[in-house]
């Protein structure tokens, strides 16, 4: 996938779980919070890829690499924007 791939994967899970997240709606001033949840998504996936080269999970370029880092990305992101939702 190499680290091209990676950036936009956590650029559009960070983008995409900012705009379903449901308490998105409640506030009005969120463009801060939506760079936020692209930062998030980005740093999620490179933390997993890192972590899975570190740890021996997978090497760069197999097909284990695409789920790992969108499902950290994904949790990264949702709890970042939970949090940030909250009153």
């Amino acid at each position: 996938m190499g680290w091209p791939g990676i950036v936009v994967l956590g650029a559009a899970i960070g983008f995409v779980g900012w705009w379903l997240h449901p308490l998105r709606r409640m506030n009005r001033s969120n463009r801060a919070r939506l760079w936020v949840a692209l930062v998030t998504g980005v740093l999620g996936a490179s933390v997993a890829h890192m972590a899975g080269n570190v740890v021996g999970l997978f090497h760069d370029g197999e097909l284990l690499e695409w789920p790992v880092c969108t499902a950290v990305a994904m949790i990264a992101v949702a709890v970042t924007v939970g949090l940030l939702s909250r009153r």
